[in-house]
């Protein structure tokens, strides 16, 4: 005992024992450990508030006295901000709570108001002054001042200024009496639920531009502009004639040669401002490459020389929708979205002859035979073939049995013969100038087909099919499907995007619409390759039938390039 009274005597008055070490009783009782309580910070003794408050360290992670939350969210250093107005209503476990507190549904009203009218709430402001709204608003205070406020939910008053309609009356008095004309009609000299139709001027506007567009598009309004220096060489030729040095019309017919696979973009025509549509190699030579665009405009390209732009045909006034060349190819067809077919001479850029049914041509075709060259096929959106003489200019044959748009024609049987697909989801085969169909093919599990090529060896028909698949089928009497042969690995669903044929029938290929160009044996079904060739859907693709290694895409990125 006086061995612990003479340790305590020790402490003075402004010192206090905290803990002391086990250690103490242990040998010979050493000193005891003391630790020392910090001291409170110096405060005026002017503020009771502070003079008696409790002083915490920052590190401290326990209190066992009950702290009023001001002195808990003191500084550690320094004056109090004079400048935060924020008030502490009530402290809670997982923070504290304001006074300003908006509800999910207050706050969504006046986010709604704010995008409609202009204005919304503000809670930090929410007071009247002088009993003038608007003063707790953000946004158009004076919009908030006219509508007193009112959100979304709140009925809008109604403009002073509307005139008040008349009352009916008595629904037994006769019609006629009193100037009532029935329940249903107004007052004499009243138009209710009469259509007021536009004014004059608008009429007449309209219709001005309506004879604008309409002359747009007549016969003898075309224009086409050759792009170089001189449209004749030396000798008088034009770009019709094939180069001599390019030794094209002794490499015999196509499918003769080898034909292998392109590697890497040697050339990119970039002429066109929207996407291309189609791309047609001139027949036999291939030595110029027509295409079409959705900014409405036909060019000619030159694919073996310079590889520039020679003429440009402007016609329509809509997209042009396909192409294609007659078999001497000094003659192409042109069908547009504005509802007009236009015959056009190649060389000369003059637009011929233009027809039209009042409906869209999806696709056009000339029949192949020499001696029909002045007949070509239109599919169209009313679901109907139209076969039209480019000498009479009239409709000679229609054939009328699908049931939706018509997207491809295909001549098969040495011309006897041709296919159609459409959106009806179905195949027909007809008889040239008889409108009977010979086969109808549909089935369950087939899907539109917006592109059929055939086969060179003139057997088998390849048709996109809008499952992400290219199927087969004969082209003989049965048009049976090769159920065998099926190419797939490509993304084409909404997408008409072509498929076609090397020369010598070894590969078949495709575009996407994911900018991919694929590859496949036509033997084995195997994809051979798959590359990246465009930004865009690659829309149309042609293998040059002379150059075996050569293949000519087109894509809705405006750009048309051509492969080795």
């Amino acid at each position: 005992m006086d061995l612990l009274a003479t340790e305590y005597e020790s402490l003075t008055d402004e010192e206090s024992i905290e803990t002391v070490s086990p250690k103490r009783f242990e040998n010979e009782l050493p000193t005891a450990k003391r630790l020392k309580v910090d001291l409170a910070p110096e405060v005026s003794l002017e503020d009771p508030k502070l003079s008696t408050s409790i002083y915490t360290k920052p590190g401290d992670t326990q209190i066992h006295i009950n702290i009023p939350y001001d002195d808990l969210n003191r500084q550690v250093a320094g004056p109090i901000n004079p400048f935060d107005t924020r008030t502490i209503k009530k402290n809670v476990i997982t923070g504290h709570v304001e006074e300003q507190v908006f509800s999910e549904q207050d706050f969504k009203t006046q986010q709604r108001t704010f995008a409609s009218f202009g204005y919304a709430a503000d809670p930090s402001l929410l007071t009247k002054a002088n009993g003038v709204p608007g003063i707790g608003y953000v946004g158009n205070i004076e919009k908030a001042i006219e509508t007193n406020g009112a959100t979304i939910y709140d009925p809008t008053p109604k403009p002073t200024n509307m005139p008040q309609r008349k009352s009916k009356g008595d629904s037994g008095i006769l019609e006629g009496e009193n100037a009532y004309q029935g329940p249903w009609a107004g007052y004499e000299g009243e138009s209710i639920g009469i259509a007021v139709g536009p004014p004059e001027d608008m009429i007449r506007k309209k219709s001005d531009a309506e004879a604008i567009s309409k002359k747009q598009i007549d016969a003898g309004q075309e224009k086409t502009t050759f792009h170089g220096k001189s449209e004749y060489d030396y000798q008088g030729r034009t770009y019709m004639h094939v180069p001599m040095d390019l030794d094209v019309n002794l490499l015999g017919e196509p499918g003769t040669q080898e034909c292998f696979i392109p590697k890497r973009c040697i050339h990119t025509w970039a002429g066109h401002t929207k996407g291309v549509s189609a791309i047609r190699f001139f027949p036999q030579s291939a030595h110029l490459l027509l295409s079409a665009s959705m900014d409405s405009k036909v060019k000619i390209w030159d694919v073996y020389h310079d590889r520039r732009c020679l003429r440009t045909y402007m016609g329509h006034n809509k997209a042009v929708r396909d192409i294609t060349f007659n078999n001497d190819g000094r003659r192409f067809l042109t069908a547009s979205y504005d509802k007009y077919i236009k015959l056009w001479d190649t060389e000369t850029g003059q637009c011929i002859k233009s027809f039209t049914t009042g409906k869209i041509a999806y696709v056009v075709k000339f029949n192949p035979d020499e001696d029909k060259q002045n007949i070509f096929l239109a599919g169209c959106s009313d679901k109907k073939i139209v076969q039209f003489d480019i000498n009479t200019g009239e409709v000679t044959q229609e054939y009328d049995q699908h049931l939706g748009a018509v997207n491809t024609i295909t001549f098969v049987d040495e011309n006897r013969r041709f296919v159609t697909t459409s959106d009806d989801k179905t195949l027909r085969a007809w008889e040239f100038d008889i409108p009977v169909v010979i086969k109808y093919i549909a089935e369950p599990h087939m899907h539109s087909m917006p592109s059929v090529t055939l086969h060179p060896n003139k057997k088998w028909l390849a048709c996109q099919s809008l499952d992400n698949q290219v199927v087969v089928y004969g082209a003989k009497d049965r048009f049976r499907i090769h159920r065998k042969k099926r190419f797939t690995g490509h993304l084409v669903a909404g997408y008409a995007c072509q498929v076609n044929f090397s020369p010598d029938g070894r590969f078949i290929m495709s575009g996407d619409s994911e900018g991919n160009m694929l590859f496949w044996d036509w033997k084995s079904c195997r994809m051979l390759k798959k590359f990246k060739a465009h930004d865009n859907v690659v829309i149309g693709c042609e293998w040059h039938p002379h150059e075996t290694s050569k293949v000519a895409t087109c894509s809705w990125d405006g750009l048309i390039k051509l492969w080795d």
